[in-house]
């Protein structure tokens, strides 16, 4: 019950701070010619993978971390935080209403950039915080 309970509460704040996090960002959401991509969802989903890359790279070689703070953060927060089938959904729904340029320029960028967030995060964590 407490891995249940641990995950249910990181994903109580993670998706809190997802809300909070795309409502911000949607404020400043820019259109360029006819290309208008979701930058709430993608800001999330590449901090997400970003942050996500450095707690992993923290917990694998600075600091240990007991089961239920690994899933509280990374499975709860983390898998609140990003969504995977909000960018599904929304680049669907961009490529049923003839978006198709947007919609492959959404795809693109949230798959590379969110890779280079990962990447980022595991760099960071490397050469700030070498392994001794």
């Amino acid at each position: 019950m407490g891995l249940l309970l641990a995950v249910g509460v990181g994903g109580f704040f993670g998706a809190i701070a997802r809300f909070v996090t795309v409502a911000w960002v949607t404020q400043f959401e820019i259109t360029v010619g006819a290309l208008s991509i979701p930058y709430g969802t993608l800001t999330v989903n590449v901090v997400g993978s970003f942050l996500l890359a450095v707690f992993t790279a923290m917990i694998q070689h600075h600091f240990q971390a007991s089961e239920n703070v690994r899933l509280f953060i990374a499975t709860g927060f983390f898998g609140a935080f990003t969504t995977f089938s909000t960018f599904a959904n929304e680049g669907l729904s961009m490529m049923l209403a003839g978006s198709w340029r947007s919609a492959l320029l959404y795809i693109g960028m949230t798959n590379l950039l969110c890779i280079l967030g990962a990447a980022l995060g595991f760099f960071v964590i490397g050469r700030f915080m070498p392994t001794s």
